[in-house]
Parts: C-alpha cells; sequence; structure tokens
C-alpha cells in the first residue's frame, strides 16, 4: 500500500490504523512531502480549514515534587526558573482578556506540581468563575492529578478543557519519570473524560525515544478517544537531566506531526514546544497535518511565535480560527 492508497482508505472507507494493522515502515519511509500532503488531505476532510489556537498562563511555578527530566519546574532540577505561588485572580483574567481580544480560541491556567488542592484549587476556580462570566473565550485547565469531585467543579466553573500529557511511550515513561506512572496519567485521563472533560493529551518528542515509541504514544491516544493532541519537540534546558539531548531535526517533527495525523485522523494535532525547530514557525506543517497550535508564550520558553503573527500566517494559507468562518468538509 502506498501513503496515497492509504488516504484513501482512510477517507473513503473509514479505515483506522490500529496495533493490529500498522504498517510501521510505511509511514517511516514514505516521502515527507508526500506524506504532509496526504496528511492535509485528511485534516481538510475530518477538520477543514479551521485551526484552533490556544495559550496558557503559568499559574503557579516551580518547586514541583515530580522528577521529569524534561522540566524546568522540578524541584529535583536546578534551573533558575522563577518560583511563585497561584497568580492572583485579576493577574489571570487580565490575560485571559487580551488573549480572546488578540483572537485566541481558548485560555488554560496550568500549574506546577503533582495536583492543585486546598486554597490554591478554590482560587483557580474563582478564577474560572470570573473568565466564564464576563468573557468569551473557551476555558482549560492543566493541574495534575485532580479528582473526580475537582473535575466536577471545573466544569461548573465553566472549563470545558482538561490538559494531561502522557509524555511518551508506556515502555518510555520510567526512562523520564519515576515519581508517578503511566498507568497514572491513564487513570486521570479516564476521569476527565467521565466527568464530561474534552481531553487535551499528547507529549514531548525528542527525548531521546525511539520512533516505536512515538508510534506507540499516538496509538494510545487514538485507543483513548482523545480529541486534541499537542506534540512538543524537547527544548533542552539547562539544569535537567536532558539538557545535552540534541536536538531533535525539523524533518522528524514534520514526520511525526503526519503520523499522528494518519493514526488519529480526527483529533486536533496541536503544535506546542519547539515549532522554532520547523521552518517558519511551523508554517510548513499547519493545514497539512497541525490542525491546531499554541500561541504566544510557553510556560518557561519563549513561544516560537507572536499572537498576531500566527493570525497572518492563517491568513496566507488561507485558514482561520473562526468557527463561524470555518468550512468544515467539502
Amino acid at each position: 500500500m502506498t501513503i496515497a492508497e492509504l488516504t484513501e482508505k482512510i477517507l473513503k472507507e473509514g479505515y483506522r490504523i490500529t496495533r493490529e494493522n500498522l504498517d510501521k515502515e510505511l509511514l517511516l519511509t514514505a516521502d515527507l512531502e508526500e506524506m504532509l500532503d496526504c496528511a492535509g488531505k485528511l485534516q481538510k476532510h475530518f477538520c477543514g480549514n479551521l485551526v484552533d489556537f490556544c495559550s496558557i498562563i503559568n499559574g503557579r511555578s516551580g518547586r514541583c515534587s515530580e522528577d521529569c527530566k524534561y522540566c524546568a519546574q522540578a524541584a529535583c532540577n536546578h534551573t533558575g526558573i522563577d518560583e511563585y505561588g497561584f497568580l492572583p485572580k485579576d493577574k489571570i483574567f487580565a490575560a485571559a482578556k487580551a488573549n480572546q481580544d488578540a483572537g485566541v480560541n481558548r485560555f488554560a491556567i496550568v500549574t506546577a506540581g503533582r495536583a492543585l488542592k486546598g486554597k490554591d484549587f478554590d482560587k483557580a476556580i474563582e478564577a474560572y468563575k470570573e473568565m466564564h462570566a464576563k468573557l468569551k473565550i473557551e476555558l482549560c485547565a492543566s493541574m495534575g492529578f485532580i479528582d473526580a469531585e475537582q473535575f466536577r467543579r471545573l466544569k461548573e466553573a465553566g472549563v470545558t478543557s482538561y490538559h494531561h500529557n502522557i509524555e511518551t511511550s508506556r515502555r518510555n515513561f520510567p526512562n523520564i519519570c519515576t515519581t508517578h506512572t503511566f498507568e497514572d496519567k491513564i487513570r486521570t485521563i479516564k476521569i476527565a473524560q467521565k466527568e464530561g472533560m474534552c481531553v487535551c493529551s499528547g507529549g514531548i518528542i525528542g527525548m531521546g525515544e525511539t520512533w516505536d515509541d512515538r508510534i506507540d504514544m499516538a496509538l494510545t491516544l487514538a485507543e483513548l478517544g482523545i480529541e486534541s493532541i499537542p506534540l512538543n519537540a524537547l527544548m533542552p534546558i539547562k539544569g535537567t537531566p536532558l539538557q545535552d539531548t540534541p536536538q531533535i531535526s525539523a524533518e522528524d517533527v514534520a514526520r511525526t506531526v503526519a503520523i499522528f495525523r494518519f493514526i488519529n485522523p480526527t483529533a486536533n494535532i496541536r503544535l506546542g514546544a519547539g515549532r522554532g525547530i520547523l521552518p517558519k514557525s511551523g508554517e510548513t506543517v499547519i493545514g497539512r497535518g497541525a490542525s491546531a497550535s499554541i500561541t504566544g508564550n510557553m510556560l518557561t520558553t519563549a513561544g516560537a511565535a507572536t499572537i498576531a503573527s500566527d493570525m497572518e500566517m492563517l491568513k496566507k494559507l488561507g485558514l482561520t480560527n473562526k468557527p463561524e468562518e470555518a468550512v468544515l468538509s467539502e
């Protein structure tokens, strides 16, 4: 089977790639430009010309108890990051409004730590209630291993999406983190889904994993029915165990985006950290596999593009992030 024939099977026959029918060799050896073009056909069919942009605010920074080897915020990694407690509500609201006014679709509070609990979680709920009441921007949260009651409180406060990356494959996960497990991740995702949240879950590539690990991650996300899949490329941070990891190539990032589109054809494949590795800040894959992106600044590193430049890019590519302007299928 060729990559073009696989594309037609997915489009016309409802074919889906599974562990049982996986043709790994095809995904890894198909001409990259042809593969991206075919990924674009899948995206156009399932996502139309709509590109979803989200932004984040680092709501509580540093002093995290977990030992994730890539993370600047882990207390065991000495990166010199700014550390602070939960931000004031007015600062969060101002950031959300500014992002809304700039055209961003959704806004997330992201907090360091195993889980946001107690008074800090109460503060988050109050911030979400005010944003939901006064703004139109969609709301997302990323607060670690929270429980069903907390998900219900978030939903009642207006939050519709929850971000919780699985990070890598099940096999590779213990090489990246030892303070929690892959199964802990899966359990939280399933609780979020049960409580009616749209789950945003993906991971980081370029951490020394194999292509088998990347494909396994894509298959796991497909099996979970994940609707939004952020793909981050590792940007090695001094002071972390992965600080000397060679940077992944632009070609490998682009092929990974395409593979994730083929395995998860109906999902939003979302560019995250590391967009700057790609030519023109990801322009070569937006609309050709990637149907969403984080915009503005990342948690601890500057983003590859501004919100304004991302909006200009959409116009240039004939795409939109406004649902009312979208053409969802042909």
